[in-house]
């Protein structure tokens, strides 16, 4: 029987870390503190992708570090969709970005700490609302 694989823990590379100059919008990299636990996370951003090709999923899915592990936060689609509806275009994935870090922020300051993360359509809509991204 071959022997178990076991995935590293690592930091993303500098190219990564410095997404925001290539990409302009992308979230920074960021600090979390939990306000049950007192610890600090540290977050960075790397990359995002349609879920549906992945896993068959109707989310639009960014991955993050967090303190060096992976994590995903997945965003339903059809919460996306309130966006194209009162601005006629489809949200950048620079601002999808910022949607899904506060999303994850929101969860790890309640000490909520998982490989992934399913924000409902409802939680989307909410978060863009709260980010000023939609009209009403």
């Amino acid at each position: 029987m071959p022997a178990r694989m076991s995935w590293p823990t690592f930091e993303p590379s500098s190219l990564q870390e410095s997404m925001s100059s290539i990409a302009p919008g992308f979230v920074d990299s960021f600090d979390v503190d939990c306000r049950l636990t007192g610890e600090r996370f540290k977050v960075r951003f790397s990359h995002l992708w349609s879920a549906i090709a992945t896993r068959h999923a109707d989310t639009l899915d960014c991955k993050f570090f967090v303190n060096g592990r992976p994590v995903v936060v997945a965003l339903a689609l059809t919460g996306l969709l309130e966006y194209h509806r009162q601005n006629g275009r489809v949200l950048p994935d620079a601002l999808a970005s910022q949607v899904a870090a506060h999303y994850l922020k929101q969860r790890l300051e309640e000490a909520d700490e998982r490989a992934e993360y399913d924000a409902s359509a409802a939680e989307v809509v909410e978060l863009m609302g709260k980010l000023g991204l939609l009209r009403h």
